[in-house]
């Protein structure tokens, strides 16, 4: 019967460290879509700013690619400042995890986990707006 009582007890501690982590990453959510990366191609001719949530928020194309009339070579360089810019933004939630947790990687898949789950609130948002 102890054993039971103890297991009640480690599953309360569990979830009420499960709601912690929730409410820390919901902040996090928050501060990742006030942050802000800038992915770059072609020499910075083409870039593409997104926020830590991986939203795309401006795209800027030098006029001079249009002059060239090289619609193949623009959308290459959208793609791969597409690509940068998405490869900082998950550096920089990585390392805003890293703070949360203190450093110490979390098991298996919990770190997907988490980070489907604060994606899935900006998909959630976007619906609502769009």
């Amino acid at each position: 019967m102890i054993i039971v009582f103890k297991g009640i007890a480690s599953l309360g501690s569990i979830l009420k460290q499960a709601q912690q982590i929730g409410g820390q990453m919901n902040r996090l959510t928050e501060e990742m879509k006030k942050r802000r990366v800038t992915g770059a191609a072609g020499g910075g001719m083409v870039e593409i700013e997104m926020n830590g949530v991986m939203e795309a928020l401006g795209c800027r194309i030098d006029p001079q690619l249009f002059a060239q009339n090289d619609r193949e070579l623009i959308e290459d360089l959208v793609v791969a400042a597409v690509n940068q810019a998405i490869a900082k933004g998950k550096g920089m939630h990585a390392e805003a995890m890293r703070e949360i947790t203190g450093g110490i990687p979390l098991p298996g898949g919990l770190q997907e986990a988490l980070s489907k789950f604060t994606a899935a609130d900006g998909e959630g948002e976007e619906n609502k707006n769009g």
